[in-house]
């Protein structure tokens, strides 16, 4: 236990825990905002790093890297698809299968797959397992989809397992009616790689749905389901019911489930497959959650509810009642993993957890990258992401004047996202990224406009003249006011940002 002072005297947590069984799924529990610093904990992890790699200094590494690069750039890109899993299927035939030789944890949904996938590696790692770990899209370098030990597996690592495995990714190319994919290439690699190292567990993030995703040719001990919203609704479906049917496809033959809080129909769904498939289900708000949080520097102090019991002063580096949630999810799924709840009935060790969730990090997720004023990135794309993130924002910074860049993709509901940060930006500049998805501009402004009015409204196609041009108008509120900018609108948009501002 924590021998830091108390300056709030605390609800009782059996009482906030009955207060999240009642709750709907908005995902607005009640705070209890303290002063910057009075509960914060550092355990011994330390402050995290964030693991994005820079560009290999070894000009022979990385002009061999940007070959690799360019070879996986001439297959198909990841929205274009081919909803089947044959290709995939039929590389890891003649790779030996490699997947199934290490157990599984297997994340779907629509928001926080990455940031609880992150945060499952560095529970299982301060567990002394050895992880893999594979997410998607990267914010960087592709390098980052592929993790062993918690870290990106180096660019040297890369390219050889790429080589290594080319000559049955052509052998497949040959056999079927198209091309592996992009994202299958990528997914054959971290399955090879992980069975190289050998890991003790894979942490695997789905690319799009579950039924027909490249991850699916595993078959996951523990199923993850973050919350599901609409998102890719022109090819998982309308409603959140449908598109809980596709990612349903993850739940494998009596596995376990994690439920983090869903729609009702998105419930239904996963919890009719549960029963079909004689899966153990453990749901947020009933079997785990969040007891209570609150704000500390840098981040949020938590008590968890956990299968095993509870998890008092788990200080968690990353803002927002969005990450407290998946912090609950991915200790239920570690403690699933584990047998807590079913062959244990003890709690993980706390002071491990407690280790574990400090040293989390998740980079362009509410990452503050420069300070005077403060520049934050984050990398919500879609409504549902966007609203939690002004939650987040509203919460954890002291703004009084916050300049938005969105720079978004023209395949999203963009309405939506800027509608969702309407209320906490003062102005907003548009831009556009590099990818080829990226939204024009000026159709982004002609959006935009509409939201905001044509008064609160710049456009700067130019990425660096629009964080210029936000820093700027941030400036105006004087050197020691509370100015600030938030870059968002696309995980691209971000880390193309992060690179301009100095990252990685």
């Amino acid at each position: 236990m924590s021998d830091l002072p108390h300056e709030n005297e605390q609800p009782d947590p059996l009482d906030s825990f009955e207060e999240i069984i009642e709750a709907e799924t908005d995902r607005d529990p009640d705070l209890a905002v303290i002063e910057a610093g009075s509960r914060t904990l550092r355990t011994q992890g330390g402050a995290p790093q964030a693991d994005v790699p820079a560009r290999p200094e070894d000009p022979e590494v990385d002009k061999a890297l940007r070959e690799v690069e360019a070879e996986l750039a001439t297959r198909w890109g990841e929205t274009k698809l081919e909803p089947s899993v044959s290709r995939i299927s039929a590389l890891m035939d003649v790779l030996g299968d490699p997947q199934r030789s290490y157990p599984s944890i297997h994340i779907t949904g629509t928001n926080g797959k990455t940031s609880t996938a992150r945060m499952i590696e560095c529970l299982l790692g301060a567990f002394e397992l050895r992880t893999g770990r594979y997410t998607s899209p990267h914010v960087q370098s592709v390098t980052e989809r592929i993790s062993l030990d918690g870290a990106p597996v180096s660019a040297e690592r890369f390219i050889e397992t790429y080589q290594d495995i080319k000559p049955y990714i052509e052998m497949v190319d040959a056999a079927q009616e198209y091309r592996l994919s992009f994202f299958e290439v990528l997914t054959g690699m971290a399955y090879a790689a992980f069975a190289d190292a050998p890991v003790d567990v894979a942490v695997v993030e789905v690319g799009m749905g579950g039924t027909w995703d490249a991850t699916n040719v595993i078959d996951g001990d523990v199923a993850v389901v973050t919350p599901i919203g609409l998102d890719h609704t022109d090819r998982l479906g309308g409603t959140t019911g449908e598109i809980a049917g596709e990612k349903a496809g993850v739940i494998k033959q009596g596995a376990t489930v994690i439920l983090a809080q869903q729609p009702v129909d998105a419930a239904q769904v996963l919890l009719k497959k549960a029963v079909e498939v004689d899966a153990t289900v453990a749901r947020e708000g009933l079997e785990f959650g969040v007891v209570a949080r609150q704000v500390a520097v840098g981040g949020q102090m938590l008590t968890l509810r956990g299968l095993g019991g509870e998890y008092p002063e788990v200080y968690l580096p990353l803002h927002g009642a969005h990450q407290a949630h998946n912090a609950a999810v991915a200790l239920a799924a570690v403690e699933a993993f584990f047998g807590v709840g079913a062959q244990r009935a003890e709690p993980l060790d706390i002071d491990t957890v407690r280790k574990a969730f400090a040293a989390v990090s998740s980079p362009g997720r509410l990452e503050v990258v420069r300070r005077s004023p403060t520049v934050v990135l984050d990398a919500a794309h879609n409504p549902a992401g966007a609203e939690a993130t002004a939650e987040a924002v509203r919460e954890a910074f002291d703004f009084t004047r916050l300049i938005g860049v969105v720079g978004a993709s023209g395949d999203k509901n963009v309405r939506g996202l800027l509608e969702a940060f309407e209320p906490i930006f003062a102005e907003v500049v548009v831009t556009q990224n590099s990818s080829h998805r990226a939204m024009d501009a000026d159709e982004l402004a002609a959006i935009a406009v509409e939201v905001f009015g044509d008064e609160r409204v710049q456009v700067e196609p130019r990425l660096p003249d629009a964080l210029e041009a936000a820093i700027t108008l941030a400036e105006e509120e004087g050197e020691f006011a509370g100015g600030g900018v938030l870059v968002t609108g696309s995980v691209i948009t971000v880390g193309e940002a992060r690179l301009l501002l100095g990252k990685g």
